[in-house]
């Protein structure tokens, strides 16, 4: 009896310590020579050594600044998980130094980013095939501010039957949200026909002049902000 007591009273911290809500992301490019090349590279070394809790999704950048660019996210998981990861195999850091890195343009950005089930309308690994990530960075001292101010647009997006995933940088360069919408539909989603916009949609659940006074609270608090379409490469994902 004492020992099923005792299991009965670790369930639930085995729940939290196993809680998998991180993903590593990095950006790469390859050179412009060398695009095949590099996909093939990428491709094998995702395959070969990047499984279970290290399994890449891999993204192709289709607008915006980074155009060309492969996003890479490895995860989820848990930030005990990543811990007791240890030192990659030197099999595994050679076939990236000398098969894919030669064929890039150098190191891109890379980040940690914490799934935020509060502020999201689809849960974490609901994936679809193409996506938006919107990148907003917060003036300083505004990042409570506007985590509030998102987390109002959580009814809005519910409303319009939009699958939106937030994440929250952590420890990666300036504070940044991230919100990446699943375009569970595809890019026929983007037709502004298909719903009424954001602002009818916040008016009509926060009342008349609602939108407004959000957008007047959004130019306070956001310092820049940036969007772009990818799509999924399950080619060059881990399978």
């Amino acid at each position: 009896m004492r020992k099923i007591f005792l299991l009965c009273m670790l369930v639930p911290l085995l729940g939290i310590s196993q809680n998998k809500t991180v993903v590593s992301t990095f950006r790469v490019t390859p050179k412009p020579d060398k695009i095949a090349a590099f996909q093939k590279a990428l491709a094998a070394h995702a395959q070969k050594y990047h499984k279970g809790d290290w399994k890449w999704r891999v993204f192709e950048v289709q607008s915006g600044p980074e155009y060309g660019a492969f996003h890479v996210t490895e995860g989820p998981n848990s930030w005990a998980g990543m811990d007791g990861r240890g030192d990659i195999s030197k099999e595994h850091q050679m076939d990236w130094d000398n098969n894919v890195s030669p064929l890039t343009t150098g190191n891109g950005g890379a980040s940690y980013s914490e799934f935020n089930a509060d502020m999201s309308t689809v849960q974490l690994t609901d994936y679809a095939d193409k996506i938006v990530i919107g990148h907003l960075f917060p003036k300083p001292g505004m990042i409570v501010k506007m985590t509030d101010m998102l987390k109002k647009l959580k009814k809005v997006w519910e409303a319009g039957n939009e699958s939106v995933a937030v994440y929250n940088a952590v420890h990666s360069g300036d504070p940044q949200i991230a919100t990446v919408t699943r375009l569970k539909g595809g890019l026929k989603d983007l037709d502004p026909s298909s719903s009424k916009t954001t602002g009818e949609r916040y008016n009509a659940i926060y009342g008349a002049g609602a939108w407004d006074s959000w957008l007047a609270d959004y130019a306070n608090c956001v310092e820049k902000r940036w969007n772009e379409i990818l799509f999924y490469r399950a080619d060059l994902s881990s399978k």
